[in-house]
């Protein structure tokens, strides 16, 4: 994620600029499919936000079919591709 900057007067929740920033990384290849993608650890550092807007982040991310998450081993980028074709 190139900018780590938020802007917290904006109307956008934070969470949501979050999320976009790694959104645009997906969609820009510079997170491939397979790919981990920071973590909660690693936003909460980056952005300077408390960890539930780093983990709210992450489930917007999920809920809208960019990644999946693996117990104990992280957040991986997913195939939207394949969830297009099949529509």
């Amino acid at each position: 994620m190139a900018e780590s900057e938020i802007d917290h007067e904006s109307a956008t929740p934070v969470y949501q600029q979050i999320a976009a920033k790694v959104i645009a990384d997906i969609e820009g290849g510079g997170l491939p499919v397979g790919r981990r993608i920071p973590s909660e650890s690693d936003m909460v550092k980056r952005f300077g936000v408390a960890r539930d807007t780093a983990r709210n982040a992450v489930a917007y991310l999920r809920d809208e079919g960019y990644v999946h998450t693996v117990p104990q081993r992280g957040t991986f980028v997913l195939d939207r591709s394949e969830a297009t074709d099949a529509e």
